[in-house]
Order: structure tokens, then C-alpha cells, then sequence
């Protein structure tokens, strides 16, 4: 990957333990997510997690740590096989969730909150899809 050549992206093998672990921390916050006695903040915050660690879980399962946070997202495309679209959207929820985090811009709009919940459970379908780490 180009991003490896830059220092972005650190090659490192890959610990089943480690995937399994995003996978179920997101698998968690992904329920809480859903809860609709949740604030509209709450359940963004924590479906822009699980969608993170999901994400995480599959760069780590192609053998590449990230310096940046975001960069997760970035590489969707090439770890998880997710379009350009969703992993534009996942961008922009990442720069909201910066906002909310460092600004107290906080974010109500519950269509985006549903989009980003359902876009979790489809990267949580991808990263099961993915072949076990091979000893």
C-alpha cells in the first residue's frame, strides 16, 4: 500500500485475539447504539465507535496498524471491499464526531444516526466474512 510507503500505515501481523476483540467491543456498542432511550448524541457516538472498531478490526485483519485514527475509514475500500460513498460517509462522520468531541457540536439528526447504524452492521457482516487469521 502507497499509505505504508508514507509511514501512514505500519505493516504488523495480524493477532486473532486482537480482531475478535474489536469485533465484539463494537458488537456492543453497536446494541447500545440501538437503544432508543439513548440521547440522539449517545447513539451517534456509539455507532461511529462500533463502525470504528469494525473497521479497525479489518485493517488489522490484512496485517496494517494506522497512525491516524481516520485512516481506518480511508482504506475501507480495499479491507472490506465498501464503496467509495460509504466510506465518504463514514469520513464525514468521523470530522462530526470531532466536532461533538472538541466543540460540543453535538449532532440530533437521526437519519444520519439510522445510516450510520446500519452502515455498522454491514461492516460488521464484512469483517465476519473474512477468513480466520492463519497461525
Amino acid at each position: 500500500m502507497n499509505l505504508e510507503k508514507i509511514g501512514k500505515l505500519k505493516a504488523e501481523a495480524p493477532g486473532q485475539d486482537e480482531v475478535a476483540g474489536l469485533v465484539r467491543a463494537g458488537r456492543l456498542r453497536l446494541q447500545d447504539a440501538e437503544r432508543s432511550a439513548n440521547s440522539p448524541d449517545s447513539r451517534f457516538s456509539l455507532a461511529y465507535d462500533a463502525a470504528h472498531s469494525f473497521a479497525l478490526a479489518a485493517l488489522r485483519r490484512h496485517g496494517y496498524r494506522s497512525k491516524d485514527r481516520y485512516l481506518v475509514f480511508q482504506v475501507l475500500e480495499y479491507t472490506l471491499g465498501t464503496s467509495r460513498a460509504t466510506w465518504l460517509f463514514l469520513a464525514d462522520c468521523h470530522q462530526r464526531r470531532n466536532a461533538a468531541l472538541y466543540d460540543g457540536d453535538v449532532t440530533d439528526d437521526e437519519q444520519r444516526i439510522k445510516e450510520l447504524i446500519a452502515s455498522a452492521h454491514a461492516m460488521l457482516a464484512a469483517v465476519q466474512s473474512l477468513p480466520p487469521i492463519e497461525p
